[in-house]
């Protein structure tokens, strides 16, 4: 046998046995699948807890693969742009092109639906001339602490737990703000050296279970809480009464999340569920919140105020009349008020959908009653809720805000695709997990500058709105500028559906 015959043979071997090796393992994991069918179908058909695997034996299974897929599908390809829930695509788009610097302006015409309760702002025949430079908007808070804090933006990040969020997620956030010169909310999972590593401005929040502070029976350890305001970059203290998405109801981190660094962090037990109180245990009346204010304030030197979310304007006599009784010095430096749309990370349905108030209707309400008591000028008003876009926030403004804060629109700017697994460890873009792989996709660096961008864009078409309607800065927007359609289709002056106390002018 000659070479090039001896070749040929050896190659022929060589793919006979490569294909029965192959024929051999696609034998065997057919038969690998047939088993595993039969003992799917067996199981299905002798289980009694799911009545469609019962009847339809392992296709059933396929009905729960595409009910986890459809959120996906729904977001890509069968959604219209103004449809999605809870932030439609258009609202999303304008955010990442924000963030990366893109032209956010659109062509043709708005797809937007103008519904029962939609906003739309009145312009002047007038406008101001637009200006290259934007109007200072600092405002201070807290004049009656050692060390008020002169805000200088008007749009800030809001609060968002290390733990909720990822270490990269923060780490971007911190940086980015510091960059667009506003603050960074810390939320209730108490202050992480990643929110210091920005070298911003920080806003700590005390949440009901105090994590960071916390000290016997569920009060604040007055002395951990001196250590952290004496942090350079701790500007505010903000005591947490209630949430958005879950007014009433504590938060919940979930026991996947809880590495050792975070329960260091929280001063908690690691791997086990971190769940909040839903309320604080030493805060029985108004008298009580204003007493726990005055010594975070004391203590801390800091401004110090309250989130809540409004459920009834009865509370606020109460609690306004307590703050007038006492020395005006001893008022919160400011109110955050969120609205019953806010987001959380993990919350029953139900709260989600059904508990609170709405921020169009609790911001007025309680701009009215600072009025109506004299502590308007006193006291800041800090607007959450749903506001990611330049409309939303200027309308927060119009309403009376001095401030807005938004959780989501940075989690959109740092690469959230609102997948709503927030309350799972399996966020894709590594924004809301500890996941190590997941978490690689997220480039602190590269994000900061997207949440610096997204901020720079916000503010600029903000003022374009506020020149629109005839005024220099965002802040002398009023409640005229604003005008809401009914029912009928017909839009009416926001200052006519919710008119300042007697007496009083915009």
């Amino acid at each position: 046998m000659d070479a090039l015959s001896y070749i040929d043979h050896e190659l022929t071997l060589i793919v006979t046995h490569a294909v029965i090796y192959l024929l051999a393992l696609l034998l065997l994991a057919l038969l690998i699948g047939a088993v595993t069918l039969v003992v799917y179908y067996v199981v299905d058909v002798h289980q009694s807890k799911h009545a469609i695997l019962r009847n339809y034996p392992v296709i059933g299974h396929f009905r729960y693969w595409f009910e986890s897929l459809g959120k996906f599908f729904r977001q890509y390809f069968f959604a219209m742009d103004r449809e999605e829930m809870p932030f439609n695509r258009a609202q999303r788009t304008w955010v990442y092109r924000a963030a990366k610097d893109l032209d956010t302006t659109v062509a043709f015409g708005s797809t937007k639906q103008y519904r029962d309760g939609s906003l739309i702002f009145a312009n002047s025949p007038f406008p101001q001339l637009a200006s290259a430079e934007l109007p200072d908007t600092t405002m201070t808070i807290g004049p009656h602490c050692r060390h008020p804090y002169s805000a200088p933006s008007f749009f800030n990040v809001s609060g968002m737990s290390y733990g909720a969020l990822s270490k990269p997620a923060v780490q971007a956030l911190a940086r980015g703000a510091a960059r667009a010169n506003c603050w960074i909310n810390t939320g209730e999972g108490g202050l992480a050296p990643y929110h210091l590593e920005g070298g911003g401005d920080v806003v700590f929040q005390i949440g009901t279970a105090k994590y960071g502070v916390q000290g016997k029976n569920g009060t604040i350890d007055y002395e951990r809480l001196a250590e952290i305001s004496a942090l350079g970059a701790v500007k505010m203290i903000e005591l947490k009464l209630s949430q958005g998405a879950k007014p009433g109801k504590g938060g919940l981190l979930p026991a996947e999340k809880v590495d050792r660094e975070i329960a260091a962090i929280r001063c908690i037990q690691s791997h086990v569920a971190s769940i909040s109180p839903n309320r604080h245990a030493e805060i029985n009346c108004p008298d009580d919140l204003l007493d726990v204010i005055n010594k975070v304030r004391q203590v801390s030197g800091c401004p110090t105020g309250f989130k809540f979310v409004l459920g009834s304007s009865l509370c606020l006599d109460d609690l306004f009349a307590a703050m007038v009784r006492r020395d005006l010095a001893e008022a919160p430096d400011f109110i955050t008020v969120d609205s019953s749309d806010g987001g959380t990370g993990a919350a029953p349905m139900t709260f989600i959908d059904d508990v609170g108030m709405r921020i169009n209707e609790s911001l007025p309400i309680v701009v009215n009653k600072l009025i109506s008591y004299g502590l308007r000028e006193r006291i800041r008003v800090i607007a959450s809720g749903k506001m990611i876009n330049p409309s939303e926030v200027a309308a927060g403004l119009c309403m009376g805000a001095d401030f807005i804060v938004s959780a989501r629109g940075f989690m959109f700017a740092i690469g959230c695709i609102q997948a709503l697994q927030c309350n799972k460890n399996t966020c894709p873009t590594g924004v809301t997990t500890h996941n190590k792989r997941l978490q690689k996709g997220l480039v602190p660096d590269d994000k900061a500058l997207r949440v610096a961008n997204y901020v720079r864009h916000l503010v600029r078409e903000v003022v374009m709105i506020a020149n629109s309607c005839g005024v220099v800065s965002p802040r002398e927007l009023q409640r005229h500028h604003l005008r809401v359609v009914g029912p009928d289709g017909i839009s009416r002056r926001f200052d006519k559906l919710h008119p300042l106390p007697e007496g009083q002018i915009e």
